[in-house]
């Protein structure tokens, strides 16, 4: 009886948590707890994390993405440093056999005179759902032999788990965020932006430190898909060095499969992965109305079945409610232009990055707004979706530890440390959320909750099953 009481009082204290944490309704919280960085420098380059493999010309930086929309198709890079060498991919279902081939493209780039590595580009399609691959590239002893799993095929009750990152770099405190999410058990990660950091050298090394971070996140990109957005430092103009072309390493670098969505740029695109639906936008390219990414969010907006794919996920740089001082206020162009079509189309949650600290918001909307009607607060909103700020992968700046006072309403929960996120979907209603802080090292569960559809929890008959279901929990729990 008495294990039948706490089952009870867990689920009633889960809908209260669910209530005020996600719903609005109570005091926001600013987290007192003060860690001990290490200190935000870059990893040494002959440190064991961005170890060289060994053979001659034997491939490296290897990570893999998405390849097409609906994920039974992967692109596979890797760079080869001193030879182009053949840009074949052999893969199978298992291990060292290697039934079938697929064949890329090569190409590198100069930045100042720094020149790269061969990049290689291979897109493996035709996969199967739900399958292990396992896949080789290189040759004779340099060759090296890496596997991935394809997601579940398209189905609105296939649960998955994502990873969520952003900020990474390439310090001891990215370092720690990494291995402690390759402990998450999570199958993908949606990257916020801001990878490597390299625009903080100069000349050469602005090269070397994006091959190093290349190095350093291989492993775990080569093993599951990393979906990829753009940030600020990715764009690397930098005319004391003659480089005037936005986002040249990164793009050279990072493919995406941008044109399975019609889109017409890699920095914004769409993907369907098991039950969600997820939107990559581009805080850096123009996204005002008429402009082509203003267009390509209106259509592909319309595309989205929530019958088929329930969970409208959207990934951005530049997080549009941000209560910390640092880079406050920069989203608010971007909220100006699409916040309206994300209350419309019901969107579940919008994860940001670009602020290296940790903050959630509430549902809340500020539709109301123009320059006007004086409207100019967020309210509650129901069908507004939740805005998670996840910026604190552990890159070099350090982290924003000044937060606005006092906390504004619409802010659930903030703290300035390092970490990373995760999203369990475990069917079309629910998901469960964590925040995982980095506490000196050690991963530490600091903010979660249960994550309500917001297509199926304003269904009429869902909620009515969703009620039966509940009495039938209930009863058991008393039986």
């Amino acid at each position: 009886m008495e294990k039948m009481r706490l089952l009870l009082h867990l689920a009633l204290t889960t809908a209260i948590v669910l209530l005020s944490d996600v719903n609005g309704g109570s005091a926001g919280i600013t987290s007192k707890f003060i860690r001990t960085e290490w200190p935000s420098i870059d990893i040494p380059l002959d440190n064991e994390a961005f170890a060289v493999p060994k053979g001659h010309n034997s491939p490296q930086q290897v990570h893999i993405t998405q390849g097409d929309y609906d994920g039974k198709a992967v692109i596979i890079s890797w760079v080869t440093p001193h030879e182009p060498a053949p840009s074949t991919v052999s893969y199978g279902t298992s291990k060292d056999k290697f039934d079938f081939t697929a064949e890329g493209t090569v190409n590198n780039y100069t930045f100042y005179k720094y020149k790269s590595g061969y990049i290689h580009q291979c897109l493996v399609d035709g996969l199967e759902y739900d399958t292990k691959y396992y896949y080789k590239i290189g040759s004779g002893d340099s060759s090296r032999e890496f596997w991935f799993q394809t997601p579940p095929k398209i189905d609105p009750d296939a649960s998955y788990k994502f990873g969520i990152i952003g900020d990474l770099g390439q310090t001891y405190n990215s370092l720690s965020t990494l291995e402690h999410y390759m402990e998450s058990g999570a199958q993908t990660v949606l990257f916020l932006g801001d990878l490597s950091y390299a625009d903080r050298y100069q000349f050469i090394d602005v090269g070397v430190r994006w091959d190093s971070w290349g190095r350093f996140v291989e492993q775990s990109a080569a093993y599951q898909p990393w979906i990829w957005s753009a940030g600020n430092h990715e764009i690397e103009y930098m005319t004391y060095m003659g480089e005037v072309v936005p986002f040249k390493s990164y793009l050279h670098r990072y493919p995406t499969p941008h044109l399975a969505s019609k889109s017409s740029s890699p920095l914004w695109y769409a993907i369907r992965r098991a039950s969600a639906h997820i939107i990559v936008l581009s805080s850096y390219s123009p996204f005002v109305k008429y402009t082509p990414q203003w267009e390509w969010l209106r259509e592909e907006l319309k595309k989205v079945d929530r019958e088929k794919t329930p969970w409208l996920i959207v990934l951005m740089h530049v997080p549009i409610y941000n209560s910390n001082e640092a880079h406050f206020m920069e989203g608010e162009s971007m909220r100006a232009a699409f916040e309206s079509w994300f209350v419309r189309y019901k969107v579940d949650v919008v994860f940001a990055g670009h602020v290296h600290a940790y903050e959630r918001s509430y549902r809340i909307s500020n539709l109301h707004y123009n320059i006007s009607s004086g409207d100019c607060f967020p309210v509650p909103d129901k069908s507004a979706p939740v805005y998670i700020t996840v910026g604190d992968g552990g890159n070099q700046e350090g982290l924003a530890g000044k937060f606005r006072y006092p906390q504004p309403d619409y802010s659930a929960f903030r703290e300035a440390s390092y970490g990373h996120s995760t999203l369990e979907i475990k069917n079309r209603t629910h998901a469960f959320y964590h925040w995982n802080r980095n506490d000196d090292g050690k991963k530490v569960a600091t903010d979660s909750f249960i994550l309500h559809n917001q297509y199926w929890a304003s269904n009429r008959r869902r909620r009515k099953l969703n009620k039966h279901y509940l009495r039938s929990v209930v009863g058991g729990l008393f039986a």
